[in-house]
């Protein structure tokens, strides 16, 4: 790891419920619940782990069901997958992790899924900002979030995706390299 990783920050309580976790993020930002599907969608699953060759947190997964891609303050988009939709989400995947190589390559000390403990992107941010799960270990649901700003501070967040947001719209979090969000959240 080089010397642009900032540190670790880690909530006072790890959120492992999905449930729990997309309440949280609800009442981070009250206006999400606008956005939740009438019924929850029937994703590929199978299709997306598959094709990427690990399972998914289950926050993530938890979410994705509930709700339509969405922004968050303007600033960071979350790309759910639609059904029908996994392999376009896939071929994204891919893109981002290509991308990620070739702008910070080895210097950052990771590298992209599917190495041993790779990054992979879960969501992003209108100004370049890349938000990835660092695969360590066998359970997807103690990955750590890392954020990689395009300010060049990178940092991780020792909890699931879903809190992290919940956490970044309200203020308990410090965001380091990031700018303040406002929680608000409109579809993508």
């Amino acid at each position: 790891m080089t010397d642009d990783l900032i540190g670790t920050q880690t909530p006072s309580r790890r959120i492992t419920d999905p449930q729990e976790a997309v309440a949280e993020l609800e009442r981070a930002v009250p206006g999400l619940s606008e956005l939740r599907r009438p019924e929850p969608a029937a994703i590929g699953w199978p299709v997306l782990e598959d094709g990427l060759g690990t399972a998914l947190p289950g926050d993530f997964k938890h979410l994705a069901e509930r709700y339509v891609p969405f922004v968050l303050g303007d600033f960071l988009g979350v790309g759910l997958p639609d059904p029908g939709e996994e392999h376009e989400l896939l071929r994204g995947i891919r893109a981002d992790l290509e991308g990620v190589l070739q702008e910070y390559g080895e210097e950052i000390g990771l590298r992209p899924h599917p190495a041993p403990g790779g990054l992979l992107p879960w969501a992003e941010s209108n100004e370049g900002d890349q938000f990835l799960w660092s695969t360590m270990g066998s359970d997807p649901h103690q990955w750590l979030v890392t954020i990689a700003s395009r300010n060049g501070g990178w940092w991780q967040y020792d909890g699931g995706a879903v809190q992290f947001l919940a956490e970044y719209c309200a203020g308990t979090l410090d965001p380091w390299a990031l700018p303040p969000i406002d929680p608000v959240a409109t579809p993508w």
